[in-house]
Order: C-alpha cells, then sequence, then structure tokens
C-alpha cells in the first residue's frame, strides 16, 4: 500500500509540474523533433524504426536474388549499389557479405528493439499505469536522439570506400578485428562498432527510465498485480536490457581497442597471407561470449514486447478474460532469468567442454516450459471467445502460430548433438527468422493497427490491413518454411552462391522459390506503408475508445495534450480484464470504473 501512496503522491507533484506546462506554447521544434512528450517520442521511435526496416528489408531482397540467380546481372545491384560494388550490374561476394550483415544488425537492433520496446513502452508505460509522462522526459528525449545518431552512423557506414561491415551481424574476430582480413574490415567496421556503443547507450538510458517509471509512478490502485501484461512485458524488458547490454558495450569497445590500438583481446597466433601477425594471448572465443551473453537475452527483449502486446489484444478481441494472468507473469519472469544462462547453446561447435554443452542443453530446453505456458493461455484465451477478426488480431494469431512453430525447431538447435550436424545451415536461419523476426514483426504490426487510434488520432484502413496479413502470412512461410529442408540437406548460410558445389545444384530451385515469395511479400509490404502514413492524414477520426477496452489509455482523451489527462489522474479500482463479467450492461468494465456492492474480484 506504502508504494502505491507513495506513487499518488508524486503524481500529484507531477499534476502541479504540468498545470504550470500547459500555459506556454510549444514551437514546431519543441513538439515534434525536440519533444519530451512521451507520445510523440514514441511516434519518432516508430517512423524511424520503420524507415530502418524499409532498408534492412531492400537489402533482404537484393542478397536473396543474388542467391537465386547467382552472377546474373541485374541494373538494380548497380542503380542500388553502384559500379564499384557491382560492375556490370554483378554483385560482389563481398558486397553480398556486406547486405546480410547490415541486413541482419538492422532488423534486430533498430526495426525490432526500437519498434517494439522503443515505440511500446514510450507510449504505453504512462497511459497504462496513470502517470503524467515517463520519470524523466528529458532523459526519454536524449535515449531517443542517441538512437537517431547511431541509425545515421549505421546507415553511413554503406557508404564508405571499401564498403560496410562484412564479418556476419555476429562480427567475430579476427574477421572484424583485422583491417587486412575482409572487404568491409576497414572503416565500415569501425562504424559498425561506434553506432552499436551509441545504441546501447540509448538503450540503457531508455531501459532505466522504462524501470523507474513503472516502480514509482503508477496511479492510486494500481498494485504491480493490477498491471496490464504489456507493462509487464516491458518492465521485465527493460531489466534484461539494463544487465546484458552492457556486456556487448564491453565487447565492442575491446574489439575497437584491438582494431585501433594494438591491444590483442580477441586476437592470438593469426597468419595472413603467409605473414605472421605480431598478436599473441587474445581468445575469439571470449568474444563470443561476451557477444552472446547479450545476444541471446536480445532475441527476448524483442519477442517479450511482443508477446505483451499480443496478449492485450488478444484479450481485448476475445472479450474475454486472460486466461491465467499469474502464471503469464511468471513465464516473462522465468524467460527472462533463463534467457541469461543459456548463450551457450550458440557456441557448440567453439570446442567448448562437452559437459559445459549439456548444461547448456538443459537450460535451453528448460526455456521451452514458460514459452508452452505463454502459447497454450494464448490458445485458452482464443477458446469460445466472441472473437473480433480485425488486423490487430489476426497479426496476434499470427504471432502465436509462428511463435510455436519457429519455437519447435529450437528444441533441436537447443540440443547439442542435434546442433552440431544443421549448425551454419539454412535450418538456423529458418527458426531463428520464424520465431524472433516474423513473430516480432506480427507483435509490431498487431500492436501499430491496435493501437494507431491512440497515437494518431485516426482509424486505420481495415479492408487494406486484412490484405496486408494474408500476403504477408502466406509470404513469410512460403520464404522461411522451405529453409528448413534445404538446411537439413547441408546448405551452409552466408555463401553468396552455391554452384561450386555439385551437391547443391538440386537446392537451386528452391532458393528461386524462396526469393520469389520474398519479393511478393517485400512488395506487398508497401500496402502497410501506404496505409499507415496516409490514414495520419485522411483516416477517419478516431473514437475515444474504438475497440471497448478495459485498459487506462482508452480513458484519456483523442487530442492530444502533454499530461494525458486534463483533470485528475483517473485511480484504479480493479485488473485490467473485466470482460463479460456478470452484473455489468457493457461487455467491459475499464480499470477506473469502482467496484459495486458485493461484486467479486476476479481470482486471476
Amino acid at each position: 500500500m506504502s508504494a502505491v501512496a507513495h506513487a499518488h503522491d508524486h503524481s500529484h507533484d507531477h499534476d502541479h509540474a504540468h498545470d504550470h506546462e500547459h500555459h506556454h506554447k510549444d514551437t514546431f521544434i519543441t513538439k515534434y523533433i525536440f519533444s519530451i512528450d512521451h507520445k510523440m517520442i514514441a511516434k519518432q521511435y516508430l517512423i524511424t524504426g520503420i524507415i530502418m526496416g524499409v532498408i534492412g528489408v531492400g537489402m533482404s531482397l537484393l542478397f536473396r536474388m543474388q542467391l537465386a540467380w547467382p552472377e546474373e546481372s541485374f541494373k538494380v545491384f548497380s542503380f542500388f549499389l553502384g559500379d564499384n560494388h557491382a560492375p556490370d550490374g554483378v554483385m560482389k561476394n563481398d558486397m553480398y557479405l556486406a547486405l546480410v550483415t547490415i541486413h541482419g544488425t538492422i532488423m534486430v537492433f533498430f526495426v525490432l528493439t526500437a519498434g517494439l520496446s522503443g515505440t511500446f513502452s514510450n507510449l504505453l508505460i504512462p497511459l497504462q499505469i496513470g502517470a503524467r509522462d515517463m520519470a524523466s522526459g528529458f532523459l526519454n528525449m536524449v535515449s531517443y536522439w542517441l538512437f537517431f545518431t547511431s541509425t545515421v552512423i549505421m546507415v553511413s557506414s554503406l557508404f564508405v570506400e571499401a564498403g560496410p561491415a562484412s564479418a556476419g551481424w555476429t562480427i567475430y574476430p579476427p574477421l572484424s578485428a583485422l583491417p587486412q582480413a575482409i572487404g568491409g574490415s576497414g572503416a565500415g567496421m569501425t562504424l559498425w562498432l561506434t553506432s552499436m556503443a551509441v545504441f546501447i547507450a540509448s538503450s540503457l538510458l531508455g531501459s532505466l527510465n522504462y524501470v523507474v517509471t513503472v516502480v514509482n509512478l503508477r496511479t492510486k490502485g494500481m498494485s504491480m498485480t493490477r498491471l496490464p501484461l504489456t507493462i509487464w512485458a516491458f518492465f521485465i524488458t527493460a531489466i534484461i536490457g539494463i544487465i546484458s547490454f552492457p556486456v556487448l558495450l564491453s565487447a565492442a569497445l575491446l574489439l575497437l581497442m584491438d582494431r585501433s590500438f594494438g591491444t590483442s583481446f580477441f586476437l592470438s597466433d593469426i597468419y595472413i597471407a603467409g605473414e605472421v601477425l605480431h598478436y599473441q594471448g587474445g581468445s575469439p572465443v571470449l568474444f563470443e561470449h561476451l557477444f552472446w551473453f547479450l545476444g541471446h537475452p536480445e532475441v527476448y527483449i524483442v519477442i517479450l514486447p511482443a508477446m505483451g502486446l499480443v496478449s492485450e489484444i488478444m484479450a481485448t478481441n476475445a472479450r474475454k478474460p486472460i486466461f491465467g494472468y499469474r502464471a503469464m507473469i511468471m513465464s516473462i519472469l522465468a524467460i527472462a532469468f533463463l534467457s541469461t544462462i543459456v548463450w551457450g547453446h550458440h557456441m557448440f561447435m567453439s570446442g567448448m567442454n562437452p559437459f559445459l554443452g549439456s548444461v547448456f542443453t538443459f537450460t535451453t530446453l528448460l526455456i521451452a516450459i514458460p514459452s508452452a505456458v505463454k502459447a497454450f493461455n494464448w490458445i485458452t484465451t482464443l477458446w469460445k471467445g466472441n472473437l473480433q477478426m480485425n488486423p490487430a488480431m489476426l497479426f496476434s494469431m499470427g504471432f502465436v502460430s509462428t511463435f510455436i512453430t519457429g519455437g519447435l525447431t529450437g528444441i533441436i538447435l537447443g540440443d547439442s548433438t542435434l546442433d552440431i550436424n544443421v549448425h551454419d545451415t539454412y535450418f538456423v536461419v529458418a527458426h531463428f527468422h520464424l520465431v524472433m523476426g516474423i513473430s516480432a514483426l506480427y507483435g509490431m504490426f498487431a500492436g501499430i493497427y491496435h493501437w494507431y487510434p491512440r497515437m494518431f488520432g485516426r482509424m486505420i484502413n481495415k479492408n487494406l490491413g486484412y490484405v496486408h496479413f494474408w500476403v504477408t502470412t502466406v509470404c513469410a512461410y512460403g520464404v522461411f518454411f522451405p529453409m528448413h529442408f534445404i538446411g537439413l540437406a547441408g546448405l551452409p548460410r552466408r555463401y553468396y552462391t552455391n554452384t561450386n558445389f555439385p551437391l547443391f545444384d538440386d537446392l537451386q530451385n528452391v532458393n528461386v522459390l524462396i526469393t520469389l515469395f520474398a519479393l511478393v511479400g517485400g512488395a506487398f509490404q508497401l500496402v502497410f506503408l501506404y496505409n499507415f502514413f496516409s490514414s495520419i492524414f485522411f483516416g477517419k477520426r478516431a473514437p475515444q475508445n474504438p475497440w471497448k477496452s478495459t485498459t487506462l489509455e482508452w480513458t484519456a482523451p483523442v487530442e492530444h495534450m502533454h499530461g494525458n489527462w486534463p483533470g485528475e489522474i483517473p485511480h484504479v479500482h480493479r485488473w485490467p480484464y473485466d470482460y463479460n463479467k456478470p452484473g455489468h450492461d457493457e461487455d467491459f468494465v475499464p480499470q477506473n470504473v469502482p467496484m459495486k456492492e458485493g461484486e467479486q474480484q476476479l481470482h486471476h
């Protein structure tokens, strides 16, 4: 109770601060560029993430064309890559590796992390817990601008003469540590590391802000067990980020020192073209440990916010309470803990002790339990619900589908004896794209369709949303399902052509099929982009609570104002999933509606 009272006092202080703030007029720069309003910062993150998504997906379409029709001449290659990297329209092998590297980096860090955590944590945390804004609006603004700076540095690395970083998005040394090792290991690699250092600073500032806001600024009555599952997901995601991102920062800084200052943290006994280099005593496997200590929790930093959004959207559109609220919270906590002790399953081939491999196998298979709890709870939430099949709901159900299909192959890759057979083949690409890439994108699309009226005060076109969903779903499975089979057949990832190996000649037709699905799926994202940007200006004006939802963000007026609520902040009297509750006229009861006499609290 004291925590709640404490939070309530804070909200009153916030009230007074914001009363004064309403008197001055925002200029264009303070409103749209250097804004400290969490709703505007959420939009900045989202639109930056969408732009980076266009770049990342565009790159994947270019290298898919190279894989399907190796060493063919395409005018589009010389148009986008220049004659230096695609002479006469034929892609150079160095450029292929650079595209794969920057595509992975952009999608994992700049699209999925920013599009989910950056956008929805900023938008929903203050609105759903009943706060005027984030704990520190200024830090929030700084975290966005650091993020934006890191995207500019990463994109500018594409224009360096020797080419962008080409060591894979995991940038293992020695490829990434020695400028003479590969084309993009010069200035492009240095820019990559600089960009990541700035990105990590942004993530840490954002995460600290989210945690402090959830702990200190909840409105009166908003106990931890009345928080929507979205907030639980963002809260735990921020904690994972605070724990694991500094480790990648240390790896990036040590790698920069190896590259620029002659140290050898990650280098030892290196020979290049017969020349013995002077590096001694380092270990590239140490870099793998540091990288994957962030790299695996990063998967959950991306997927947990999507899980929170999907839980919220499913309960709203099934018109019934979420099934197993407390089990959902416990599974989020279990996933957060286990995600930090499974990183070694990326390294079964690095010569690690087989006993240590068996420990990592055990913890990896253990994480399937909380993941399965969530999947069963979503399915049970849908069971016998009054389903409203809008685009947000369809993408949420698509999320559960890809999460289950992608997760099943994770059981194979998490087992050291099975993983060794398919390690670094297309099987791995298929697994993590389905479970992390496509699932997280579906969560992001679901969130955009559901909270679009809250962000922009307009309704997004539903029919275009249906087209977007169905074509995306068919194409996503069309791209990644066949990859499992070419992976089982032994096709290695990251090879820019497989024509040198007669063994793989029969698989070329599958590569062509995958690329055709990728091109169609990529083209239909233009439907989403058109729908998103045109609805901002021409969409139908949104009512205050278009989905008849129970959480607090739908009690705030549609017109954006700094401070969210014009008068007093609403108080909370019930948990966030009172749908179809007996004894009420409507099939939803918002959290700020007081309990009736004799009304039962639902047991979550």
